[in-house]
């Protein structure tokens, strides 16, 4: 497999402060965010696994939604970008502060 070409740190930014959208917006949904948040840091499968104590089969799980991960991973994962875990409101629920549905 190719290796990726690095980011520089001007796409590495853009790329971070968009994923950090998303989580601020509530856009940030399992399993897409896995690989979002492994591409804004510029890293391959391996790297990645490699840097959060995965084997590369257990982020290939991830990424594709096979695999549940742990509290732990999720929490070690999500320190890069400053995220806590918690819940997560479910399409079509009602946010309390808006008394709107989540898209």
């Amino acid at each position: 497999m190719p290796r990726k070409t690095p980011l520089s740190s001007e796409e590495k930014r853009a790329r971070r402060s968009a994923v950090s959208m998303k989580a601020c917006r509530g856009e940030l949904r399992f399993p897409g965010a896995i690989r979002e948040i492994r591409d804004s840091l510029g890293l391959t499968q391996a790297e990645f696994a490699k840097r959060f104590g995965l084997t590369r089969l257990q982020l290939i799980d991830l990424e594709k939604g096979r695999a549940n991960p742990t509290v732990e991973t999720l929490d070690k994962i999500g320190k890069v970008f400053g995220f806590s875990v918690g819940f997560v409101p479910r399409k079509g629920a009602v946010r309390p502060d808006t008394l709107e549905e989540v898209p």
